[in-house]
């Protein structure tokens, strides 16, 4: 009988201190989506989720990634606009503090040359092979959260609201 080994875990870390989710604004989602230029896809193959990472830029209010003929996104999307979402985060392993962004909306192939030619410069794959295509992401749902130290969301929500403004409520812009 043959037995087999486990890959060794990491230690245990110490526990942190409770976190709390704070829910993000769409303007602070998509500044901290800007500040990072990888993330993950999830689209439908064969009826079923599937998951890439991808990098990505922020472009004229739309998420742009690129990919090749084979990927199995680029078979994905078609022409009139296939539902996705695209999620991009920076949480820190041992502090479980940072913030997670989901995205959902229309994806739609490039198809107009100059368009492709633009986004070309400004995403550069990762992966060692020909991008051929660009895959543009109407930003239809944007949310996202940032986890923070639980006595830090404590202390907001038990904080003295503006005079003449409730709390929780936004009235115009900031």
């Amino acid at each position: 009988m043959t037995s087999t080994t486990s890959p060794e875990l990491p230690e245990e870390s110490a526990p942190t201190a409770p976190r709390s989710m704070a829910e993000l604004d769409r303007d602070e989602a998509l500044a901290l989506l800007g500040s990072v230029n990888m993330g993950r896809i999830v689209f439908t193959r064969n009826a079923l989720p599937a998951i890439r990472p991808v990098n990505h830029a922020l472009v004229d209010g739309h998420l742009v990634i690129r990919t090749h003929e084979s990927a199995a996104l680029t078979h994905a999307v078609d022409g009139s606009g296939t539902v996705v979402a695209y999620e991009a985060d920076m949480i820190d392993q041992e502090t479980h503090l940072g913030w997670s962004v989901v995205v959902t909306g229309f994806a739609r192939l490039v198809t107009d040359p100059d368009q492709l030619a633009r986004y070309e410069k400004l995403v550069a794959p990762w992966v060692g092979r020909a991008m051929e295509h660009a895959v543009l992401i109407r930003l239809d749902m944007v949310n996202g959260f940032r986890m923070t130290d639980a006595d830090e969301g404590r202390s907001k929500r038990t904080a003295k609201p503006e005079e003449g403004r409730a709390p929780g409520r936004r009235v115009g812009a900031d």
